[in-house]
């Protein structure tokens, strides 16, 4: 995997495009850090492609609310429970 500055866009943008020709993916860095995935597509997959990078965002949305739920404590059954009784009753269900 090739790495690059966002000033290698302006400076060097043939390298990049011929490395992800070759190579599918670049990353670009911003301070040193990464900050963006450039991946090459064709028209045949760009829905695909966008659906499965949407689908992986999401996903590690999930995990991370996961992770931080599960620092903070869970709710037990019987919370959940009280709670949708809640709801219910200030909706008059």
């Amino acid at each position: 995997m090739n790495f690059y500055t966002a000033r290698d866009l302006r400076t060097i943008p043939k390298s990049i495009w011929n490395d992800l020709s070759a190579d599918g993916e670049v990353i670009i860095t911003n301070n040193g850090k990464p900050t963006a995935l450039m991946m090459g597509i064709s028209e045949d997959n760009f829905d695909e492609i966008v659906k499965t990078v949407r689908q992986a965002k999401a996903m590690i949305a999930f995990n991370s609310m996961r992770l931080k739920a599960a620092k903070q404590g869970f709710m037990s059954d019987e919370e959940i429970e009280a709670e949708i009784a809640a709801y219910r009753e200030e909706k008059g269900e």
